[in-house]
């Protein structure tokens, strides 16, 4: 496949106001560890390759183990996460596959004792944020490097 656009350079300011929530996101209170496991899961159901590539590599910059990342698709199967880990994956799937079921309360019972109010609404941006950046690395066929 062959990249249909270059959006970065197509709309500078689209661009920049996706970064803008980037920074939001990197002065948040969510783990960076964390974050990009959001954003690999979230990818993963987008079926978002260079999204994938990306944040698979930027996790084990950050330290994240092989087996953790191959497992993340399986996550409920597997003893790998931590409860915290768990719940934002659980989020991360509602959000992402919102038009299915929106959002179960039992997805929200799960999600609330794991983090505060601040916390739920940046986990929210950044789930928002990544399915936004999936649809662009999509629609344009951003490939991995």
């Amino acid at each position: 496949m062959k990249q249909r656009l270059n959006y970065y350079k197509a709309s500078p300011a689209a661009i920049k106001a996706m970064l803008g929530l980037e920074e939001r996101i990197g002065k948040s209170s969510i783990e960076k560890s964390l974050a990009e496991l959001v954003r690999l899961r979230a990818s993963q159901i987008n079926g978002c390759a260079f999204c994938v590539d990306m944040h698979t590599t930027d996790a084990r910059k950050g330290g994240e183990t092989d087996r953790r990342l191959a497992t993340v698709v399986t996550w409920r199967e597997t003893p790998f996460f931590t409860d915290r880990e768990r719940a934002a994956l659980e989020w991360t799937e509602a959000l992402t596959l919102i038009s299915h079921h929106h959002v179960p309360d039992a997805v929200w019972e799960a999600v609330r004792p794991h983090f505060s109010d601040e916390e739920l609404v940046d986990l929210t941006l950044l789930v928002s944020t990544i399915n936004a950046w999936n649809r662009f690395a999509i629609s344009f066929r951003s490939m991995p490097e």
